[in-house]
């Protein structure tokens, strides 16, 4: 198999899906290719790139991803494209022996995650999901911190993503804001897709990252703009350690903030900033203590993982709990529209805001409380018995 295996050289890589989040991945190729790591083989994209969009000398290009791995020998594929095509763009390369980068969400429901994840481990190959979040070095440290009691025991995790999207952010593609398109599933929601990592996070430092750590999950999704999905959502996971990851999130927000998570103890809590790889430790006894850390990005890994078989950080397991919360969000009642009382529209900056949400997403990872708890009487609650969000 021509991906299998450890090569030495420089790893040829393919991106599929080169703009929009795609040119964060140019760049991030470029920067590798630089470093020695990666070769950039080629680019999928409907619209072929420029050379300034590319950073460089272009590389070979092809609408079609099998072609295009064909013929340029690459042994790993970044997939950067709408939702939906994820999984069967995927399948085309692990069928080609070629290892994986796939962007989060890496699939619109929990049956297509699987179809994914199994193909991917039937061919063989490497794969890697693109919540970068989880390449932070802060991530182990706080894990450590955890283990060593340093907090005392778990009660809950929060966390809080309040963010500021213009109107504009939902017409960005024709799946923006959708929750299905064509008849296929789409789920790009304020918890699944640009605060997607909140979600992941907060599972991944409770160490209920895997499919069968949850237990049952609670759902409420409104939205303020005039989209189908949740621009305005929040959701609260039992696990079976006993713990519960409660996770708020807004596109609506009065002022854009850096999203967190809040891990709860008997005797303290951390506080981790996952865009900035920073943390907070505040426990009894103590003052509060800073700590800042490194990254190691995902594709790096990815290449150092064919080189010297280095873990992965991020396999498709480790984001099972995570697509569980996909399936309830997309087997819920479609969001409702919040009531034109509980919302503004900006004019100048061309933006809905929902009064007051600064507060109530802080106030869900403070407290684990969902909306509706909070006093939101826009909230609607919806819950999933596990049999709901389990199912292939």
């Amino acid at each position: 198999m021509r991906g299998g295996g450890q090569g030495a050289g420089p790893v040829p890589v393919v991106l599929a899906g080169a703009r929009g989040h795609g040119r964060w991945h140019v760049a991030n190729i470029r920067r590798l290719e630089r470093a020695g790591l990666v070769r950039f083989a080629g680019v999928c994209d409907p619209v072929p790139l420029t050379e300034d969009e590319a950073g460089g000398e272009l590389p070979e290009q092809s609408a079609d991803l099998g072609a295009l791995l064909d013929s340029t020998g690459a042994r790993a594929a970044v997939i950067c494209t709408p939702i939906p095509t994820h999984t069967d763009l995927a399948l085309t390369a692990a069928r080609r022996g070629v290892h994986l980068l796939l962007e989060k969400p890496p699939a619109p429901s929990y049956a297509e995650f699987r179809r994914m994840a199994d193909g991917v481990a039937e061919a063989g190959v490497a794969c890697q999901i693109g919540f970068q979040s989880l390449g932070s070095h802060a991530v182990p440290a706080v894990r450590a911190l955890l283990a060593e009691g340093a907090i005392g025991e778990v009660t809950g995790i929060g966390g809080a993503g309040a963010w500021v999207r213009d109107e504009a952010y939902f017409r960005r593609a024709p799946w923006s804001g959708r929750r299905r398109l064509n008849g296929a599933d789409v789920i790009d929601g304020a918890l699944t897709n640009p605060l997607a990592h909140a979600v992941a996070t907060a599972l991944a430092l409770g160490g209920t990252a895997r499919a069968e750590d949850v237990t049952g999950i609670e759902t409420e999704l409104s939205h303020a703009n005039d989209i189908e999905a949740d621009d305005t959502s929040c959701v609260r996971i039992s696990t079976a350690r006993g713990h519960r990851v409660t996770v708020a999130a807004t596109l609506c927000a009065e002022r854009a903030g850096e999203p967190y998570v809040l891990v709860h103890g008997d005797s303290g809590r951390i506080t981790f900033w996952y865009k900035q790889d920073r943390v907070l430790l505040q426990r009894g006894g103590h003052g509060p203590e800073e700590y800042q850390y490194g990254r190691t990005d995902l594709l790096e890994n990815l290449a150092g993982h064919l080189a010297t078989g280095a873990p992965l950080l991020v396999p498709p397991d480790e984001t099972g709990a995570f697509m569980r919360v996909v399936e309830a969000i997309r087997r819920a009642p479609d969001p409702e529209p919040l009531p034109e009382a509980a919302w503004r529209r900006m004019a100048d900056e061309n933006r809905r805001v929902v009064p007051g949400i600064d507060g109530l997403v802080a106030a869900a990872a403070d407290t684990l409380s969902l909306y509706s708890e909070l006093g939101a009487p826009w909230a609607p609650r919806t819950e999933h018995p596990l049999n709901e969000v389990s199912t292939r």
